[in-house]
């Protein structure tokens, strides 16, 4: 083997460790994750929702189970869990400025990305002001709440 040869197969190998035709390096990987998928595997898509407010805007987080991704799970989870009746929601906004429409639109999220609702605005606003309290909420822990650090 010339001298040229071996410092282009030790110093510019584009693929190290990795078995070649020929070679007297025969190295396998030893990490499996080494060359893995990124976690599309995940059983659960989660997303941030939170209702569109002028007064509040913290997320929160919601698990979405990936084998039943559609417009009306979404629907239903996040009103479940932000303690609002599905008929209140006029529209779902991927943020910064994306409408969601379909279950197609439901099946490209990704993990962690914001989904606002914009409740229906019919003159009351009752509907469009009210985001239940912490106490209204039965996942409150008024114990916790009381505790300094």
């Amino acid at each position: 083997m010339s001298g040229h040869l071996a410092f282009r197969e030790v110093f510019l190998d584009p693929f190290p460790g990795e078995y070649k035709q020929g070679s007297s390096n025969q190295q396998l990987p030893t990490d499996p994750g080494d060359h893995a998928k990124p976690d599309d595997t995940c059983v659960e898509l989660v997303l941030k929702v939170r209702i569109q407010s002028h007064k509040e805007n913290d997320f929160i987080e919601v698990e979405l189970d990936r084998q039943e991704l559609s417009y009306q799970n979404l629907l239903k989870v996040s009103c479940c869990e932000l303690g609002i009746n599905p008929e209140q929601v006029e529209k779902i906004r991927k943020l910064p400025n994306t409408l969601l429409r379909k279950d197609k639109d439901i099946r490209r999220l990704q993990d962690f990305q914001e989904v606002e609702l914009i409740l229906m605005k019919d003159g009351s606003s009752e509907l469009t002001e009210y985001t239940p309290s912490l106490l209204e909420k039965p996942c409150y822990n008024s114990n916790a709440a009381k505790m300094t650090y």
